[in-house]
């Protein structure tokens, strides 16, 4: 087994950074006026949202139109829960610390199969939301629209917080993960067998 591995091919990793860039500035300009009720909203962070709004779309339309590489395999392994996931779970909170992370068998852990169900839904949710809020007429509409454009950025935010805390390696658990997205995706395999030890397993040796 090589010392280092690539968890991530290079269209993935672009995916990746396409659809974190689009949405962190989609939820920075977006909290501004929640939490500053409304009160002094500005053409400016209403085009940056706006435009962030496109960018996003954009993002996913390539991804789209390049045939959803990676769809089915994303889907099936998001989809695999197994009996002990609560138990893995409940032990992840120490294990972010101690990096003695409980055994499973997927591509993804279980914390990141049910992390990618709430992203997925609340994003999609977001984004088609804010399309309707634009181009789809009648006040009616337009409030039933920004409800679920206002919940669904209430819901994805600490699901956000929360990747990017895990995936800087701030937690000593992680320490190193966030090389499997950047840098070339150059990710050290014993970082890779404390996380995904049957991913890792499951990997032919390059030649």
């Amino acid at each position: 087994m090589p010392d280092i591995v690539e968890r991530y091919s290079r269209g993935t990793r672009w995916f990746h950074a396409g659809i974190y860039l689009t949405v962190l500035v989609l939820l920075a300009t977006g909290w501004w006026w929640l939490v500053d009720d409304y009160r002094h909203a500005s053409a400016l962070t209403g085009s940056v949202h706006e435009y962030a709004g496109y960018g996003l779309a954009l993002v996913v339309l390539v991804w789209l139109l390049r045939g959803a590489r990676g769809l089915r395999a994303f889907a099936r392994e998001t989809a695999r829960f197994r009996r002990g996931d609560g138990r893995w779970l409940a032990a992840l909170p120490r294990a972010a610390f101690t990096g003695r992370f409980a055994e499973h068998d997927g591509h993804f852990d279980p914390g990141q199969r049910l992390a990618n169900v709430v992203l997925v839904l609340t994003l999609a949710a977001l984004l088609l939301s804010g399309l309707g809020m634009l181009y789809l007429p009648g006040q009616e509409t337009a409030r039933v629209l920004f409800a679920v454009h206002h919940w669904s950025a209430l819901l994805t935010t600490p699901v956000i917080v929360g990747h990017v805390v895990v995936a800087s390696g701030i937690l000593p658990g992680y320490r190193g993960v966030w090389r499997s997205m950047h840098l070339g995706g150059r990710l050290p395999a014993d970082v890779a067998r404390r996380i995904w030890p049957a991913w890792l397993d499951g990997l032919r040796p390059r030649r």
